[in-house]
């Protein structure tokens, strides 16, 4: 399944229902409305195999974000392992989910893990309500 918002696509891989996530607003306030984002929910053999690929770690990811340009970029997240996750940080499946969301669009921004990167996602977490 496969939908096409400005700029930003979102195919499923998997079986299911998606939550209702605003990911276009997200992605627009984050990365800007001319930023093409494609996000990806894939499956546990697709997590798993992307995760050795690219960590070389033999368990499902979780999300992992790819930058292809300056205005064009890629996330992957697995559904399965962020509802498996998101009792470890006392989150609903919706709010990790959104979360994880933030999370990788903030890497796509430039940033890496650290002080900087944490505060960024905190002032877009309290503006979405995660």
């Amino acid at each position: 399944m496969q939908k096409q918002f400005d700029n930003l696509s979102i195919t499923r891989e998997t079986t299911g229902k998606l939550p209702r996530l605003p990911f276009l607003h997200i992605k627009n306030e984050i990365l800007g409305k001319n930023y093409e984002l494609s996000l990806v929910f894939i499956g546990r053999t697709k997590a798993v195999q992307m995760h050795k690929d690219w960590k070389s770690k033999n368990d499902p990811v979780n999300i992992l974000s790819f930058p292809l340009s300056k205005h064009e970029g890629e996330i992957f997240i697995s559904l399965e392992k962020a509802r498996s996750e998101c009792k470890n940080f006392d989150r609903s499946y919706e709010n990790y989910l959104a979360f994880l969301f933030i999370h990788g669009c903030v890497h796509l921004k430039g940033y890496a893990h650290g002080s900087k990167m944490e505060s960024l996602e905190k002032k877009y977490r309290t503006q979405f309500g995660v």
